[in-house]
């Protein structure tokens, strides 16, 4: 039992991995957003099945020695925050960039998704909640990425203000709800439609420059769903209703 629960730990510490070969991929003279996100993706599936099986086999009490939640945190950072930014200051998808006035747009976003995860109480994990924007920047980046290139420099310049109003949202008091936390009756769906969703991105990554418009149209009905839940059963909403 104590192996199993090690075991827990060094998978959530292999998503590291993912984030150093995303990296190595923007390295490259013309880096391919698509394999950038394959990577990301990989660190995605890693993260969500890691706090379920840390739960279901007692990892605390079995491994003390080793907080996996600063792990997590790190790991999380990196591949939801730290190398999507990076994506899209590299890629040009915002105004000025990849130069040194592009970071204009991607600095806010650093700063107040790393103020996020040092905020103690950042995740309500009783009520199955996160303080402030969860640091999605890995879909922010991926939408970022379609609204280049089907608008062009407009829609650099509405990445730019996008990224500026999620960096605000990220150290606000909204809530969002926790997809492996989320209140009964409520998480199976959530985690369906998340894998769903999951999948119909990853279909979208494979023609990525040239994704058609019922298709965007159709991948945001559920981060509509989700964000409209996360207000909808807020515990503390309710109970001041």
């Amino acid at each position: 039992m104590r192996a199993r629960a090690y075991a827990v730990h060094l998978l959530t510490a292999s998503g590291v991995v993912a984030a150093f070969l995303a990296v190595a991929e923007l390295f490259r003279e013309a880096p391919d957003e698509r394999v950038v996100f394959a990577w990301l993706v990989v660190a995605v599936l890693i993260d969500a099945v890691d706090g379920p099986l840390a739960r279901a086999w007692d990892v605390k009490r079995l491994a003390p020695d080793i907080n996996g939640r600063t792990i997590d945190d790190i790991v999380d950072y990196l591949t939801f925050t730290f190398i999507p930014l990076l994506l899209v200051w590299r890629m040009g998808w915002v105004p000025f960039a990849p130069g040194t006035p592009g970071a204009v747009w991607i600095a806010p976003a650093l700063i107040a998704s790393l103020l996020g995860f040092a905020n103690v109480g950042a995740k309500d994990e009783a009520a199955g909640y996160f303080r402030g924007f969860p640091s999605y920047w890995n879909i922010a980046a991926f939408y970022a990425g379609l609204a280049f290139y089907a608008w062009g420099e407009t829609g650099q310049w509405l990445n730019g203000v996008a990224l500026l109003a999620l960096a605000a949202l990220t150290v606000s008091p909204v809530r969002f709800l926790h997809p492996n936390l989320a209140p009964r009756p409520w998480k199976l769906p959530v985690m369906l439609g998340a894998f769903a969703w999951l999948a119909l991105l990853i279909g979208m990554l494979l023609v990525y420059r040239q994704v058609p418009g019922w298709a965007v149209a159709l991948s945001l009905i559920y981060p509509v769903f989700y964000a409209a839940l996360s207000i909808l059963i807020d515990p503390r909403k309710l109970s001041r209703g």
